[in-house]
């Protein structure tokens, strides 16, 4: 009998053991998952931040990038603009000497456009400019007075002044030497045969037609006189006598309104920067 109770005992105290080692062991275990998992959610919300903060870096360079495209896109748009200002207004001007060509002929008065619609020739059969004569004789001033009513004309039309520089009448002679004067030599007969024919119109022309009256986009005058003697002879003229007559002449020159060196060169740098950076 006692020694199946102590054997009961021995039972009971090596089973209570048992359970308390247990118990221990998976308390261990238990707060080691806790710990675990304490340190992994901290490891997550550490790598949220990092990817919270990436995110946030990678949102700022889009945005940067965004701008900066549309900085460039702006940029190209007023070199576009720019660009197209130069197509309409060289348009234009084609368009003014084209229709002035037509209508002169239309006249009885030949005059002859250049390669690219920008110059218009009046030669000396149209204003009778003999050699070595600034003056325009009368049988000629009708004739150079209707030159003078068409260009008004036609450069009234719309908008056009708005594309243009300047409206150059210039003066031309042929290469023989002229001493004239007070020393006169061909550069101011070539002169005074434009400053002639720009008199005559400021002398005849209606009010409402007068040239002096018109203004560029500047809203500067929009005509100029000058002379070039026989710097720029025509083209393929023969040689001798004959080459004479064609060179005695008014031009009359248009350039048109284009931006400036600086401005296209302030586009082209910020264009170039943003697309460095």
């Amino acid at each position: 009998m006692r020694f199946t109770r102590r054997r009961r005992r021995h039972s009971v105290e090596d089973e209570n053991s048992y359970w308390v080692s247990f118990t221990d062991i998976m308390s261990s275990l238990l707060i080691l998952f806790i710990l675990a998992a304490v340190a992994l959610m901290v490891q997550l919300m550490s790598k949220q931040d990092a990817l919270g903060t990436a995110l946030a870096a990678v949102d700022t360079q889009i945005q940067a990038q965004q701008a900066q495209q549309a900085a460039m896109d702006e940029q190209q748009s007023q070199f576009d603009a720019q660009i197209g200002t130069i197509s309409e207004a060289e348009h234009v001007r084609a368009e003014i000497l084209e229709e002035m060509q037509s209508r002169l002929q239309a006249a009885g008065i030949q005059v002859v456009l250049n390669e690219d619609s920008s110059v218009l020739s009046i030669p000396s059969s149209a204003l009778g400019f003999d050699s070595g004569n600034y003056d325009i004789a009368p049988a000629y001033r009708d004739r150079a007075a209707t030159i003078g009513v068409i260009l008004s004309d036609v450069l009234r039309q719309g908008d056009r002044t708005d594309y243009l520089d300047t409206v150059f009448i210039e003066g031309h002679t042929d290469s023989v030497p002229f001493e004239g004067p007070l020393g006169m030599n061909n550069w101011g007969l070539s002169t005074f045969r434009a400053i002639s024919l720009w008199q005559l119109w400021d002398d005849t022309l209606p009010k409402g037609k007068q040239l002096d009256t018109l203004n560029n986009a500047a809203g500067a005058p929009l005509f100029s006189v000058s002379g070039y003697a026989d710097t720029r002879p025509v083209a393929g003229t023969p040689q001798g006598a004959s080459e004479h007559a064609p060179n005695r002449r008014i031009d009359i020159r248009i350039t048109i309104v284009r931006p400036s060196s600086d401005e296209l060169q302030g586009i082209s740098d910020e264009f170039a920067s943003d697309s460095s950076s």
